[in-house]
């Protein structure tokens, strides 16, 4: 347990100028005492930590001390290499970077866990896009990743319905959802953060002026906010649909599953048939008649009318093809 903890306080002092024993203590989950106990069991070890007194002062290493990975496990080795998502580096022009930098970490690794990059890629591969579906990359994607990772301002031409708009942004980070790739950028003149697909973009134009990042910006936390709060806004209707047993089980196949767990929620008892009526968060009509019409007899629509109908009109049309 300390080992790993004396380990981990050296990369956090190679990674940043100066830390102090406040900040070292909040990143290890220990006290300040046990820190500065750390401190001296380090430097009697050999490793270079000097301690600069005074209000400002902190704990650096000196002397350009760097040390090499031998302290990983190989739980921990196989677990940094599968850090990465190939086909999303590649399609960021990434792939060659991503490539050099795990020959320097395999080479900085003990010779007993110099197979762990093997043992992960044979074991774990990523395929990001749904089945049956073909997702290009968007051919900007790589002049958007370049400004995010240079804090760049970009002028960023996109299609909006029918119309093209132009604007200015503070590209803050990409995501990649379902093989669709997003950028989630501040708006400089109102300091509001949306979302915007890149394949969208018409044109993208990085700027020589760096913008100052929120260094509170969490990308992951905004990302599932956002997402929360657009598959809330689209779902603007409600149907009311009569499940059996095996509908039940089939609902979370033929929707989202957190929806089909709400609509679940609403279910009381079991008719004398063994159904279950539920009331499912939907988009449109349109979507429901989609969704549900895959269900066949497990699921009787019961409302609106007009889905209910659609459904009716349905079932005759089959009844009367295989009559």
């Amino acid at each position: 347990m300390r080992a790993a903890r004396l380990i981990k306080m050296v990369l956090l002092l190679q990674a940043r100028p100066s830390m102090t024993a406040a900040e070292l203590a909040a990143e290890l989950e220990v006290s300040e005492r046990t820190i500065t106990r750390d401190a001296q069991a380090l430097s009697e070890a050999g490793v270079p930590v000097y301690a600069d007194r005074g209000r400002t002062g902190g704990y650096r290493l000196i002397g350009g001390y760097r040390t090499r990975l031998t302290g990983l496990g190989r739980s921990e080795a196989e677990a940094l290499f599968l850090s990465g998502v190939p086909g999303a580096l590649r399609e960021m022009g990434l792939a060659d970077a991503a490539s050099a930098a795990r020959l320097k970490v395999s080479a900085a690794l003990m010779p007993s866990l110099r197979d762990a990059s093997q043992n992960a890629s044979q074991r774990f591969h990523l395929d990001a896009p749904g089945w049956f579906r073909e997702t290009p990359a968007p051919e900007l994607l790589p002049a958007v990743a370049d400004a995010v990772w240079d804090d760049r301002r970009v002028t960023a031409r996109y299609c909006r319905q029918d119309t093209e708009v132009e604007r200015e942004l503070e590209p803050y980070g990409l995501v990649l959802k379902a093989g669709v790739w997003y950028l989630c950028a501040r708006v400089p003149e109102s300091g509001v953060y949306r979302v915007y697909r890149i394949d969208r973009f018409t044109a993208v134009v990085a700027g020589e002026e760096r913008f100052a990042r929120d260094e509170e910006f969490d990308l992951p936390g905004f990302w599932e906010e956002r997402a929360e709060q657009f598959a809330r806004a689209i779902l603007r209707s409600e149907a009311v649909v009569r499940l059996s047993e095996a509908g039940v089980r089939q609902l979370p196949y033929a929707t989202d599953r957190a929806v089909a767990r709400e609509a679940m929620g609403t279910a009381g008892e079991p008719d004398a048939a063994g159904r279950v009526t539920v009331t499912l968060p939907v988009e449109n009509e349109d979507v429901a008649y989609a969704q549900l019409l895959s269900l066949g007899p497990e699921a009787e629509v019961l409302g609106p009318p007009g889905l209910r109908a659609r459904f009716a009109e349905a079932a005759a049309r089959a009844a009367a093809l295989y009559r």
